[in-house]
């Protein structure tokens, strides 16, 4: 038994990074940001025994982490829609990794790498709150639809639906920032 439990230590252990960011960009603070991944690895190690071997721990971990953030939410009346980046270089460099990772989008990638990290920033921020971590969970932390789905506990269908809508704002968003930016 001691093994299955340092084993699954290793295995969650391996996710926290990609937690981290996920829980800055969801509140906008370090300190928050810190308090929430701890909250779920607390959580994780609690209830490992709920963890399927050999299913998706990163899924898991995630789903944690949204349940987690939401319970924050509902407690500290805070706005989730004041997600910030405050360092720009950090923003800049998720979104050259999904640029990097989704080359095969065409014409979509070409217009999101004309865009500076101020402009996709400012557009993001816009976005509503579930539209924003649909995105998150998609586009930079690379999540299939399915994964998706069970992280948000919400239809397959709605995933899609709320991604596709996600990217037209955004796309729209940028459009109408670089058309009054004169570009």
């Amino acid at each position: 038994m001691k093994s299955n439990s340092s084993d699954f230590e290793v295995l969650a252990l391996e996710h926290m990074d990609a937690l981290y960011r996920s829980a800055l960009r969801m509140t906008g603070n370090p300190a928050d940001a810190e308090d929430i991944v701890q909250d779920v690895y607390l959580r994780a190690f609690r209830f490992q025994r709920q963890f399927q071997p050999g299913t998706n721990i990163r899924a898991w971990l995630f789903k944690i982490l949204r349940n987690t953030y939401i319970n924050r939410y509902r407690r500290d009346v805070r706005a989730p829609s004041q997600v910030g980046f405050e360092d720009p270089e950090f923003f800049r460099s998720e979104i050259e990794m999904v640029n990097t990772s989704a080359q095969t989008r065409g014409p979509e990638a070409e217009f999101f790498n004309r865009q500076t990290a101020q402009d996709i920033e400012k557009a993001f921020a816009e976005l509503p709150e579930k539209f924003q971590r649909i995105v998150l969970l998609s586009d930079v932390e690379g999540f299939s639809y399915k994964e998706i789905a069970d992280i948000e506990e919400c239809p397959l269908g709605t995933v899609m639906s709320r991604l596709y809508r996600a990217r037209r704002m955004l796309q729209d968003l940028l459009s109408k920032n670089s058309d009054l930016g004169g570009n």
